[in-house]
């Protein structure tokens, strides 16, 4: 059976509607006290890669229940009066995941070539244990 939608139809759509940061501009936004950047990526992704310095780790899953104020899962992190930039590894998941939280009431944006576009433009990277 044909799928009613693709997942690159829904990107697209995301995309459309969605505030959209190239990797330079968020690069220069890193050291922002009023941005939280926030990583969607698995653990093993970011275990593997290493992951923005600072970002705050929200595995796409538990998204949607860790910003609602009223779930029992709910982030104190996602009370801040901050920008919020998300990512994922190259911008698809993050795409969707800003859409959806739009959706829902709360502001953000998201890195439009993800880890890897930001990787690429020289943005700082830590791995796990650096610290």
């Amino acid at each position: 059976m044909p799928l009613k939608k693709t997942s690159a139809q829904m990107v697209a759509d995301a995309r459309a509607k969605i505030e959209e940061i190239d990797s330079e501009a968020a690069i220069a936004m890193l050291k922002d006290p009023d941005v939280q950047f926030v990583d969607l990526r698995d653990p093993r992704e970011r275990d593997r890669s290493g992951f923005i310095p600072g970002a705050f780790h929200c595995p796409r899953g538990m998204l949607e229940f860790w910003v609602d104020p009223d779930s029992p899962y709910f982030k104190e992190v996602f009370a801040q009066d901050k920008k919020f930039v998300f990512h994922c590894a190259s911008g698809w998941r993050s795409a969707i995941s800003v859409a959806t939280l739009q959706e829902m009431g709360f502001d953000a944006a998201h890195l439009r070539d993800g880890f890897g576009g930001w990787e690429k433009a020289g943005g700082p990277v830590e791995k796990k244990g650096d610290r």
